[in-house]
């Protein structure tokens, strides 16, 4: 079986404009705590599923989803602000 590679995936697939741009770079800058409270809710949601569910699950659960709603808020603030490109 021979695989089929379009050729423009074949010219792009290293050139040099496929490198994020600085603004880009601030901007997942400025979502990696919104990222990392996401991770955080997925991990927690992970170990309540892989066991009985316990009370101490429910408030690492709880926890981590006020976390995430948190730095969302403060996400939406700074991109009302100006602040996020």
């Amino acid at each position: 079986m021979s695989h089929i590679v379009t050729v423009q995936e074949a010219v792009t697939a290293f050139a040099d404009w496929m490198e994020p741009t600085d603004a880009e770079l601030k901007a997942i800058e400025l979502e990696m705590p919104t990222i990392l409270a996401d991770v955080d809710l997925v991990d927690a949601e992970i170990a309540a599923l892989e066991t009985r569910p316990a009370e101490l699950d429910a408030r690492r659960t709880r926890r981590a989803r006020r976390k995430a709603l948190a730095t969302r808020v403060v996400l939406a603030n700074r991109a009302g602000c100006g602040e996020a490109a």
